[in-house]
């Protein structure tokens, strides 16, 4: 064999041994949700678990820690005018939109304009105080208010303050095919399978992340998330049922992360949105009442969530500095009956319920179901996907609705959407002028002091209005590999992605 021959073979073989070495693999985490997270786009989005991959797709003007306070986001720092009626904004120098478009106040005025004025923005009511928005520099703007809000900065630290690249956010497909400035861009979507999202390097932050692939994955059964947990197929998940908890934490290789939420269940009742039919019962708030007075909402906590949960009459979890030392009503269904008496309400009155498509949540129904009945209620469940029940809430197509919200920082994103009467997540559309007066002026005041005695008025007077009978708050119980490093549970129940790493 010549020399020439012999180098050949020898770099022929070191050619294949490259070619069997396996190729650089994906960090990839998979996080599992309890459902299907609607469209992805900030403004007309509203489900929990939407919140989950804009935290990862969408930066936001602020942020807020552990603490819950707020920190800078896309906005360095920020200042209040001594009147209280203009925020002005500093941005974040040298930020690209995963399309390669520009960040800067332009952008930023775009994207709360679009909040403001598009046609479903949900975000609206959120951030009505604003009259304007004014460029007052390549990378500053000033929030001119109508009055001074309180809740302001706080609304903006989740999706009325997210990003989103303004050429792409004019096109009308962009909920299929969103472009922000987060840590991660949008890859694929398969519905009511996976939503896959891969590492944007041109990220501002980018050391702080380090996974090439985010995949969440919706399953709404909390005992098969747990399952695809313990088999190795999630990394990590939210909604560990109060159930599954002493499992998680009896598995070696699991780690059960908690904290209290501010979020709550309740029943939103349709008083006056879309085709509810003039004679309705539940147009009068005595049938409402009469319903939530047959819940024992002790008996509620213990049966379906072993006593990890806390019963509720209002929208202000007992983390939140602003809830009202109101104690919960014991169930009273002698006074439900005299209720519906006085109504003109013959019974039994059969009610229809949409309630998720989950064991969970139909546990719930059902133990309503036999609660309610002893005070003459007939409830009908009516089971369906998540996103579609928020869809039919939000249209009127319904007559009761099991659902919540994940609770906000400020007492403010907790409550006004659903109760003033222009609130954009006021879905059984309910009004009192007094009210919203007490709301209003809540938002214009940054003083507890002033605050609390406001909110205290509005929470007493909706235990008879009864628009909603909020059920319970819920803690935020995660499950994960303990090979997921450096994850840390936030109040508000969203998974940081910041930081994070998975252990070899």
């Amino acid at each position: 064999m010549t020399m020439r021959n012999s180098l050949l073979t020898v770099l022929g073989s070191v050619m294949l041994l490259g070619a069997a070495l396996p190729a650089h693999s994906e960090s990839v985490l998979r996080i599992g949700l309890g459902a299907d997270p609607d469209m992805l786009d900030p403004h007309l989005a509203r489900t929990y678990y939407g919140r989950f991959v804009f935290a990862s797709l969408c930066d936001r003007l602020v942020d807020v820690d552990e603490n819950l306070k707020v920190v800078p986001g896309l906005a360095k720092d920020w200042a209040w005018s001594d009147d209280g009626k203009t925020l002005t904004l500093n941005l974040r120098e040298g930020v690209t939109f995963h399309d390669g478009e520009k960040f800067d106040a332009a952008a930023a005025k775009y994207n709360l304009d679009r909040a403001l004025t598009m046609k479903g923005s949900l975000r609206k009511s959120e951030i009505s105080s604003v009259e304007s928005i004014v460029v007052t520099g390549p990378m500053q703007i000033a929030l001119h208010l109508k009055t001074p809000d309180a809740a302001l900065l706080m609304q903006l630290t989740d999706r009325a303050g997210a990003m989103m690249a303004p050429e792409a956010a004019k096109k009308p497909d962009f909920a299929a095919h969103p472009v922000c400035s987060g840590p991660y861009k949008f890859d694929s979507r398969v519905s009511q399978d996976r939503i896959v999202l891969t590492r944007f390097d041109n990220y501002w932050n980018k050391d702080a992340y380090h996974f090439d692939k985010i995949i969440y994955l919706p399953i709404p059964d909390a005992s098969v998330r747990l399952a695809n947990l313990r088999a190795g197929d999630l990394d990590l998940t939210e909604g560990i049922a109060a159930s599954d908890v002493k499992t998680v934490e009896a598995d070696s290789k699991l780690a059960l992360a908690k904290v209290t939420g501010l979020g709550y269940q309740g029943i939103t009742f349709n008083i006056n949105n879309g085709k509810v039919p003039a004679n309705d019962p539940f147009k009068d708030a005595r049938v409402r009442e009469a319903f939530s007075q047959a819940i024992d909402r002790d008996a509620l906590n213990q049966v379906v969530f072993e006593g990890l949960y806390t019963p509720a009459n209002q929208a202000f979890s007992p983390v939140s500095p602003y809830h009202v030392n109101l104690p919960v009503p014991p169930r009273d269904v002698d006074k439900a009956k005299a209720l519906l008496k006085a109504a003109g309400v013959s019974t039994p009155l059969t009610v229809n319920l949409l309630v998720p498509n989950n064991p969970t949540s139909q546990q719930v129904g059902q133990v309503l179901q036999a609660m309610v009945a002893e005070a003459g209620f007939t409830l009908n469940l009516q089971m369906t996907e998540f996103a579609t029940l928020l869809d039919r809430q939000q249209s009127g197509d319904y007559q009761l609705s099991f659902s919540g919200w994940s609770g906000r920082p400020d007492p403010d994103g907790s409550i006004y959407g659903f109760i003033n009467s222009k609130g954009t997540l006021n879905d059984g559309r309910y009004s009192n002028a007094q009210v919203d007066e007490w709301l209003t002026q809540a938002r214009q005041s940054t003083d507890q002091a002033a605050r609390q005695p406001l909110y205290d008025k509005v929470v007493k007077q909706l235990q008879t209005d009864m628009p909603i009978a909020y059920l319970y708050f819920e803690p935020r119980i995660f499950g994960l590999n303990k090979k997921v490093q450096g994850f840390k549970p936030y109040p508000d129940g969203i998974v940081r992605l910041a930081g994070l790493t998975l252990a070899k």
